[in-house]
């Protein structure tokens, strides 16, 4: 079965500056979309806003449902932030056991973490602290998972290891990704959606990125 995420009718002001006036979106299972846009076009925002945490006026939708908090309906949405998000005290075989995640799956795919399955957070590097968080996220039984930022602090194996990951996993979930090296978000989403001046425009070719004066090619 199909699900659809749609957003709109969303307003949002900081210190009397629209943020976000004009938006619609949708993401359905079974395609990657993308979001782009300039520093401070209201990325973050508008992904926390979908996900709940922050208040706006808004209309978010799941399968047509109104869906205000998604976030305390579990199996719906799952979001990582650009901040780390897991306790640093807790170890991993914590983490993927909350999650109900085989840790053996992820250590065949990133066999850096061999030998690191009572390892705590505090224990890795920046960049293994964040792979470890997106791939519980990536991997957790949602309909659809919103990625802020999550190429950050990766190698470049490792990127490239995760975008064969969401290609797997957009078989059984829909993905929201941004992120400021775009050109690995336009490599695997089959969406993509600029965000500028407080608008959301639905990208048909790459030469729009230039006219919406989000990139030069």
């Amino acid at each position: 079965m199909t699900h659809i995420l749609e957003a709109d009718g969303i307003q949002l002001e900081f210190d009397g500056r629209k943020i976000l006036s004009d938006i619609y979106l949708q993401c359905t299972t079974g395609k990657i979309t993308g979001l782009l846009g300039r520093n401070g076009e209201g990325k973050s925002c508008l992904m926390k806003i979908i996900y709940g945490s922050l208040k706006a006026e808004k209309s978010v939708r799941i399968d047509k449902q109104s869906q205000n908090k998604a976030f305390r309906q579990t199996g719906l949405l799952v979001y990582l932030p650009q901040f780390n998000f897991i306790p640093a005290s807790l170890s991993l075989k914590r983490i993927f056991k909350d999650f109900e995640i085989d840790y053996t799956l992820f250590e065949k795919r990133f066999p850096e973490f061999t030998s690191k399955y009572t390892s705590s957070v505090s224990n890795l590097s920046g960049g293994e602290r964040r792979l470890a968080e997106l791939y519980v996220i990536v991997k957790a039984a949602a309909h659809f998972a919103l990625l802020d930022e999550p190429f950050t602090h990766l190698n470049p194996v490792q990127i490239e290891k995760i975008k064969e990951l969401l290609i797997e996993e957009k078989a059984s979930k829909g993905f929201l990704v941004t992120d400021h090296m775009y050109t690995q978000v336009t490599a695997v989403c089959d969406n993509l959606y600029v965000l500028a001046k407080g608008k959301t425009h639905l990208v048909k070719n790459m030469l729009d990125l230039e006219t919406l004066g989000y990139a030069k090619f």
